[in-house]
């Protein structure tokens, strides 16, 4: 619920506060201190502090930078105070969705099925921030979104003190696992390599969902572009539960690609609505984005787990946040910044140009993943795990 509170309301409440030329570098923010944040917060989890704990603590701490993130800009004070405040959120919260893999996964019998169905929890908490911010607080270009999303995360600190005891599993002796560096021995292996590769290149295109999704609602006229965002949850909604049954029938490879696939023909739709001015288009498009995430990277997470060693568990998750919450956004909130400058003009013409080149990036995606994934060392691994059924 906190980044649903913020995230897609950014752009508009910085172009309200008179700020829109400040966009690009507050979505960068986030990704700059997600290059280290999930790897530390993963590798002290594997390390040296109970998960749950270190969860609770992180979650109280960024409540309180982006109270401060917040608070500045409503006093009206340079913007560079807002991004510090940004900063800090961004490094303290950045181990949380990791986190949260890890304490699920360390606790569950059987994670294909039962994972989806707990993750569902974000996605309902992202919707309901949503509609609270759009038909309750009245709040798409006010800073009470940001207020919403501390208090929001101050809940859930205190919330994640009574999440099931997961203690540290790693042997604390390396100084590169203290920080994080043990998980880089992933890309050793191939399709590790490949999966983590492909899923920090398609992060670049994904960022202008979050960053100018709700721009263009507003552009093609809706009053409520928040809530309308919320759409890609209700597909997720849908999506959740089939996923825990679709992983115990296909492999990873096949439901990747098909989460590439569609997120191709999802980004075409949008870029579709731009050139027809429909924005019923727009709203399709988005409405896959909730499939397209679930098959893709929920299924990473769950894959990923079962694969590594348990006491890289954490630092794996941290992994995958880096190329996800890191270098991938980092390069398109900048790059995404860029191209929007370079295809739209000042009558919010070329949308059209903006979708199609991202969704051309993303086949791309499609192509080097279909070609240079193999999958052999997962079946390997699925069969040492589940000899049968009645183990």
């Amino acid at each position: 619920m906190a980044p649903g509170f913020w995230i897609p309301s950014l752009t508009n409440i910085l172009k309200a506060e008179a700020l829109g030329d400040w966009v690009p570098i507050a979505f960068a923010i986030p990704p700059i201190c997600a290059l280290f944040a999930p790897l530390i917060g993963g590798a002290l989890a594997d390390e040296k502090i109970p998960a749950q704990k270190l969860m609770g603590w992180s979650s109280l701490l960024a409540a309180m930078f982006f109270t401060f993130a917040f608070g500045a800009l409503d006093l009206g004070l340079h913007p560079y105070w807002f991004l510090a405040g940004l900063s800090f959120y961004s490094i303290t919260s950045g181990p949380s969705w990791g986190l949260l893999a890890t304490l699920s996964l360390s606790h569950l019998k059987n994670s294909e099925r039962s994972y989806p169905n707990v993750r569902l929890g974000a996605t309902l908490g992202w919707m309901s921030a949503g509609y609270l911010a759009s038909f309750v607080f009245h709040a798409d270009t006010s800073l009470l979104c940001g207020y919403a999303a501390a208090a929001v995360k101050l809940i859930t600190g205190g919330l994640a003190f009574f999440l099931p005891h997961t203690p540290s599993l790693g042997e604390g002796k390396s100084w590169k696992n203290a920080l994080g560096i043990g998980a880089f021995r992933l890309f050793r292996e191939r399709d590790h390599a490949v999966l983590l590769l492909v899923t920090g290149l398609f992060s670049i295109p994904l960022s202008a969902f979050y960053m100018y999704s709700g721009e263009m609602f507003q552009m093609l006229g809706d009053p409520t572009p928040s809530a309308s965002m919320t759409i890609a949850q209700w597909s997720e909604v849908a999506a959740m539960p089939l996923l825990g049954i679709l992983m115990t029938r296909f492999r990873l490879k096949t439901l990747l690609l098909w989460g590439l696939g569609l997120s191709v023909l999802r980004y075409g739709l949008s870029g579709y609505a731009g050139w027809s001015g429909t924005i019923l288009w727009h709203l399709i498009g988005v409405g896959l984005h909730g499939v397209c995430y679930t098959l893709y990277f929920v299924s990473i997470q769950v894959f990923l787990d079962r694969r590594v060693d348990p006491a890289l568990r954490g630092q794996a998750q941290g992994l995958l946040g880096l190329m996800t919450s890191g270098i991938g956004p980092l390069i398109g909130a900048l790059g995404c910044a860029w191209l929007r400058e370079a295809s739209i003009d000042e009558k919010g013409q070329g949308w059209e140009s903006f979708w199609w080149i991202l969704a051309s990036m993303i086949a791309i995606c499609w192509l080097i993943f279909l070609i240079f994934y193999k999958g052999e060392f997962l079946q390997r691994t699925r069969c040492m795990r589940f000899p049968s059924a009645s183990h």
